[in-house]
């Protein structure tokens, strides 16, 4: 809707990274223009802002930049990165409720940002919700046209759009659980400061990038093995994820785009390596410590 309203489409080039859910790429597929891959940041698992330079081109009409686990990636600092001025910033903030960057809020600092309340979300609502902002009020009223068929006036298309409303019971459950959301974001970096604390070195941190207050939505871990490590961890009754395990451009569904394995080295090596712990913030010390303890013997 926003790549839409933004005008992005068929000829156009889209950059973001390919270790993120399906539907940051899908998007750029689905407004017709074609996703092009930035490798990220061993250490944060963000976006590599210094590559970023070399992918633009005649062509390039936007970046997603996707913050990841809680995770910010510098706006300020894209910008500053990019070749060209008329570029549109997004931000896709389906996993930073509650994040800052110097602090100022994530999904205020592009032309626009999208932000999920899938029920796992920091902010989930009960069932497929989402929300999309910007502070450019033309583009906001283009969204609004585009997420309800292009009607500007009631069965009248002004442009071609789509149905994408959220729904009134989501909106009802997302209005009550909002003034909770700092409350759950203090627990998860509560959680996530046991863990650090208490992990062994052998458990790599993904750490927060400079100047971010992190949301922690997931806590994150590398680890060598990581396959059998996860083995182990559930013979203990210790359920971990992997956020995510296949890089987009070496998935069947996205081979058109002709990426080869080994073209995103650090964006491939994360995906064998990473770890997610129980993050939610109803979790209790006890349970993080066994956690810890149970992750630390894994790794002896």
């Amino acid at each position: 809707m926003i790549l839409m309203a933004m005008g992005i489409g068929p000829g156009d080039e889209v950059i973001t990274v390919a270790n993120t859910a399906v539907p940051t790429v899908s998007a750029i597929r689905m407004s017709g223009a074609t996703p092009v891959f930035c490798d990220v940041n061993l250490n944060t698992a963000l976006m590599d802002l210094d590559s970023l330079p070399g992918l633009v081109t005649d062509r390039t009409r936007a970046v997603i930049a996707v913050h990841l686990f809680g995770n910010m990636v510098n706006i300020p600092q894209l910008r500053s990165m990019l070749k060209r001025k008329d570029i549109q910033v997004v931000e896709d903030c389906a996993q930073c409720h509650g994040a800052t960057l110097n602090g100022v809020m994530a999904g205020t600092l592009g032309d626009a940002s999208a932000f999920s309340f899938y029920p796992t979300k920091n902010l989930g609502a009960y069932g497929d919700a989402g929300l999309a902002a910007s502070p450019d009020a033309a583009l906001v009223g283009k969204m609004k046209s585009i997420r309800m068929y292009g009607f500007e006036e009631t069965g009248y298309a002004e442009r071609e759009g789509i149905n994408t409303r959220l729904d009134e019971l989501q909106a009802a459950v997302l209005n009550v659980k909002l003034p909770h959301l700092k409350a759950a974001v203090d627990r998860r970096r509560a959680i996530a400061s046991r863990y650090g604390a208490g992990l062994s070195d052998k458990a790599i941190r993904v750490v927060a990038a400079e100047g971010v207050l992190h949301a922690h939505h997931l806590f994150v871990v590398r680890v060598q093995e990581r396959d059998a490590i996860r083995t182990r961890l559930s013979a203990l009754g210790i359920a971990t994820g992997i956020h995510y395990p296949h890089p987009i451009h070496l998935m069947r569904g996205y081979r058109f785009l002709g990426y080869l394995p080994g073209t995103l080295p650090n964006t491939e090596r994360l995906a064998g390596e990473i770890l997610s712990l129980p993050m939610y913030p109803e979790l209790t010390d006890a349970e993080v410590d066994r956690v810890i303890d149970a992750l630390n013997r894994a790794l002896t």
